[in-house]
């Protein structure tokens, strides 16, 4: 029983409230909403989190959104323009039933901009479009909001937490909203740098990956926050995990699953997704991993961590396309702020003839 004890003890490392919700029962969650959107022709996750899911999943309370992406689809302009018109429609959304009027905001970029993974939330600020100081010389042309922006930095190159200076520039600036960006981690291979959650529940800097930082929300900053957030790391254990899932779908795929023509001609093999399979039975799963084939998700999450983490093993790992990654989703993202904020920007996005 002890030891069992010790294998349920592993606390997912994920910022996506949905990861989180789904890998609970329905029944342990009685006021939890989720339901599954087509915005712009993407798969919107929404999920509704209340006070007493909150508690048991250590989020704050509020409305999230999982935008899902397939791998390259923010280098592809056509398909890059569906995610910042989907992206900005969820912003509007929120917008509207936080009961924001106006449209004065500050842009907030997390994230250390000299660490790739981490640096999201600056290079969004270096390409939204600021417009107070045009408001305070009586240049800005109609049709734009009074928007401003701040990158803090991290506490490691300040000395100073995220909050505090955050806190510190409203204290000088009068705003409605926040909008707060930052890279997130996940639980799942999959959505690394392939999703966007936009929350009204605010933020916490780092807790993805066990560096819990100040929270960043409306009970914190007295005004509403939207927090924007992709996933660019995982930890080892859930690649490992999730490699020994991909394994045991493979295995069952290839002893009992039917082989497309197209695969049977291909000198390759052909990608799938394995994501979507399901896990083969009981029995086999004991006959090709042998008890590792029979823990649960928990169980070979905590056995994995208990073997990884004492070597020093345990580690954040990013993609290799990484740079690439960051560099167009902040461009994406930015984009979505500013078609969202200013109407005459919109417009002018909207009346372009795309290629």
């Amino acid at each position: 029983m002890e030891q069992e004890n010790e294998l349920m003890r592993y606390t997912l490392r994920t910022d996506l409230a949905h990861e989180d919700v789904s890998r609970r029962k329905p029944e342990e969650l009685p006021d939890v909403q989720r339901e599954e959107l087509d915005v712009q022709g993407l798969r919107v996750q929404k999920t509704v989190i209340g006070e007493t899911a909150a508690e048991k999943l250590k989020k704050r309370a509020g409305s999230y959104f999982l935008i899902e992406l397939e791998p390259g689809d923010y280098h592809d302009s056509k398909t890059c323009r569906k995610i910042e018109l989907a992206l900005s429609e969820v912003l509007d959304y929120m917008l509207t039933d936080l009961g924001v009027k106006g449209k004065r905001a500050l842009v907030v970029g997390l994230g250390n901009v000299n660490v790739t993974p981490d640096s999201l939330g600056p290079y969004v600020l270096d390409n939204i479009i600021v417009t107070r100081h045009l408001f305070e010389l009586g240049t800005v042309s109609e049709g734009y909001s009074e928007v401003c922006g701040m990158s803090p930095g991290v506490m490691g190159t300040t000395g100073i937490e995220t909050y505090d200076i955050i806190n510190a520039v409203r204290g000088q600036v009068e705003v409605e909203f926040l909008i707060v960006i930052d890279a997130l981690a996940a639980a799942s291979i999959a959505r690394v740098n392939r999703s966007i959650q936009i929350t009204d529940a605010g933020i916490s800097p780092g807790s993805g990956v066990g560096n819990k930082r100040k929270e960043i929300s409306s009970q914190t900053m007295g005004v509403p926050v939207i927090a924007i957030g992709v996933p660019t790391v995982v930890d080892a254990v859930t690649i490992t995990s999730d490699t020994i899932d991909f394994i045991l779908k493979y295995l069952n795929q290839e002893a009992f699953g039917e082989k497309r023509l197209a695969e049977a001609l291909a000198s390759t093999p052909l990608k799938q997704d394995f994501s979507e399979l399901e896990l083969p039975k009981e029995d086999l799963r004991e006959q090709w991993m042998g008890k590792i084939g029979l823990l649960t998700e928990a169980e070979k999450r905590s056995l994995i961590k208990e073997v990884l983490t004492p070597q020093g093993y345990n580690m954040m790992v990013t993609p290799k396309e990484v740079d690439a990654d960051v560099e167009d989703l902040a461009k994406l993202i930015a984009t979505s702020i500013d078609i969202t904020l200013h109407e005459s920007y919109r417009n002018t996005y909207l009346s372009e003839k795309h290629i």
